[in-house]
């Protein structure tokens, strides 16, 4: 299953940063779709613990962003349709947060034309 999220700052109206990604929930990566702002590399691994969804880069277990409220579970129920986020704006190099906000769910299994995932 694929989900597609968008990430903003606390207030959107004010600060335009976003960053709008897709998160693989069988093969438990992500990949960043589109951005301004909020500077994630682009794609990584996600893990999901109590409700907290941890974004992290290739092989590194040191979380990038934190999406709460954010699980999946084995009947590919999505818990929630949005939460806050926390993630360390590169610029600044300063915690920052917001919310994210599930924008569509894809139950279908995808078949990408090229592997981007594979080490």
């Amino acid at each position: 299953m694929r989900l597609t999220i968008l990430i903003n700052g606390s207030d959107p109206t004010v600060n335009h940063d976003y960053a709008v990604l897709w998160l693989d929930t069988e093969e438990r990566r992500w990949s960043r779709e589109a951005h301004q702002g909020i500077d994630l590399p682009p794609w990584g691994e996600l893990r999901d613990t109590d409700g907290v969804t941890t974004l992290c880069a290739p092989s590194n277990d040191a979380p990038l962003c934190t999406l709460r409220g954010l699980h999946v579970d084995r009947k590919q129920r999505v818990s929630s349709a949005e939460g806050s986020a926390a993630w360390t704006a590169v610029k600044a190099r300063a915690p920052a947060t917001g919310y994210w906000r599930l924008q569509a769910v894809d139950r279908q299994p995808v078949r990408a034309e090229t592997r981007l995932f594979d080490n």
